[in-house]
């Protein structure tokens, strides 16, 4: 073939890189062409419209393995084919909508990993006097929670909303976040606790319902995660919850295992 052109001019006319025609060669989706007497391999019309349809296709979205059986099948297989790329790419798109659309809520803070709900108690909590610490653990343990146990979440936002609605219990929460300051062998450690129990009990909703503790019974080693989550970093308020807990079991109450 004296009147094709090189690889570099058919990559060129193509639209696409010498790179990517030698890789349409390797994967066998268009033949290479013979040598001519000069040792070069020369790219006649017949070679580019193959190109040009392969480079077609794969910008489509047709996989490239697919490609060359596609160009040599009938019409109705060709038709089935790119029916077959039109919804996987349907798809695509609709996962990249959402993805999008994690993004801009990503942009609204909390609300791309909770729901409304949890985010309205969240915004509660400052203006109960609940510090930023206290805010962000617990932010962190309903998105754990979310995820980990999901069938025990809602319950878990309905004991959260007890919690914020029994002034008790906000003022009790408060001595916890204090307790911060105290030394580990503080006497008011063990106090705080048992007034924590003692709530608890006297206030059965703040335990949270039957399906909700069934939930998070059985999912023990989700709850220790979540329950030990920010321990180094809070270690009286995990030894206080251990203690609060360590009495609850005493009257009875059933708790999973830290």
């Amino acid at each position: 073939m004296t009147n094709g052109v090189t690889i570099g001019q058919a990559a060129v006319f193509v639209g696409v890189t010498v790179k990517t025609v030698r890789h349409y060669h390797k994967l066998g989706v268009v033949e290479e062409p013979e040598r001519d007497s000069s040792g070069y391999r020369r790219y006649g019309s017949a070679d580019l419209l193959r190109l040009v349809q392969v480079r077609t296709l794969a910008a489509a979205g047709v996989p490239l393995a697919e490609i060359g059986p596609l160009l040599d099948a009938d019409a109705e297989q060709f038709a089935a084919v790119l029916a077959d790329v039109e919804q996987q790419l349907t798809e695509r798109i609709a996962d990249l909508i959402t993805r999008r659309d994690t993004l801009h809520r990503l942009a609204d803070g909390d609300r791309a990993l909770l729901p409304d709900r949890a985010v309205a108690l969240l915004e509660r909590m400052p203006d109960l006097g609940l510090g930023p610490d206290y805010v962000v653990a617990q932010r962190e343990a309903l998105v754990l929670a979310r995820a980990l146990v999901p069938e025990g979440f809602d319950g878990f936002l309905t004991q959260l909303e007890h919690w914020l609605d029994d002034p008790e219990y906000i003022d009790l929460t408060k001595r916890g976040q204090e307790a911060e300051t105290w030394e580990p062998d503080d006497p008011r450690i063990e106090e705080l606790a048992t007034a924590m129990a003692d709530r608890y009990l006297a206030n059965p909703a703040l335990l949270g319902n039957p399906t909700s503790l069934r939930a998070w019974t059985k999912a023990s080693a989700q709850y220790r995660l979540i329950n030990n989550h920010r321990e180094d970093q809070a270690p009286i308020s995990a030894r206080l919850t251990a203690l609060t807990e360590a009495k609850l079991r005493s009257a009875g109450v059933s708790i999973p295992r830290r």
